[in-house]
């Protein structure tokens, strides 16, 4: 069985602990994950989380430079599971939407668009304006997925990294990678017997 494979693509939007959390989780259920990170998200993970392009780089199983275009990732014959924008800027949101394979990680975007794979993008920003929305919207019906990371307060999350944690393994699994941690289970416990007739 070929390996599963995950693109993942980190722009310069803030939420850079979104992207080393998937990271990490995809490498505990043997996801070869394929990383591109734009100058600015290199930019964003010194500021958010101290770290630099190297330590990012350790997690991932192959790295590419977003100036890239000929790498394999540029090509529909490299098959994947699909690909994940994580954080996505509205920068690489409207290139996206437009067409625009300006840089490898919004051509291999397009590559999984053309190729009817899942893309998931984890886009970053508020409020949003009339363009954000119909660029939203465009991906939409082009069959991505837009996912922005809203915190599960139902979940009762005691830290930031919970609510990551949570994030994260809701995207994973729209890859059908599913990584172990707490589900919605319904207010009341679910029992093995019919409800009672009305």
């Amino acid at each position: 069985m070929p390996p599963r494979r995950l693109v993942v693509g980190i722009s310069g939007a803030t939420g850079a602990q979104y992207a080393i959390r998937l990271l990490q989780l995809a490498r505990t259920q043997a996801v070869e994950t394929h990383l591109v990170i734009s100058p600015s998200g290199v930019l964003n993970i010194r500021h958010e989380l101290g770290l630099s392009r190297q330590d990012v780089h350790a997690l991932a199983d192959q790295v590419y430079s977003p100036r890239d275009v000929g790498a394999t990732l540029a090509s529909g014959s490299f098959a994947t599971t699909g690909m994940v924008v994580v954080p996505c800027s509205m920068r690489t949101l409207a290139a996206v939407a437009h067409g625009l394979s300006d840089n490898l990680i919004t051509r291999a975007a397009d590559v999984t668009l053309k190729e009817r794979r899942r893309l998931v993008m984890v886009v970053r920003e508020t409020p949003f304006n009339l363009a954000h929305l119909r660029n939203m919207t465009a991906v939409t019906e082009m069959g991505g997925v837009i996912f922005p990371p809203l915190p599960a307060f139902y979940m009762r999350p005691a830290s930031i990294d919970e609510m990551v944690d949570h994030t994260v393994c809701r995207v994973l699994e729209l890859f059908d990678i599913h990584v172990p941690g707490p589900r919605w289970e319904g207010i009341a416990p679910a029992t093995s017997h019919p409800p009672a007739a009305i």
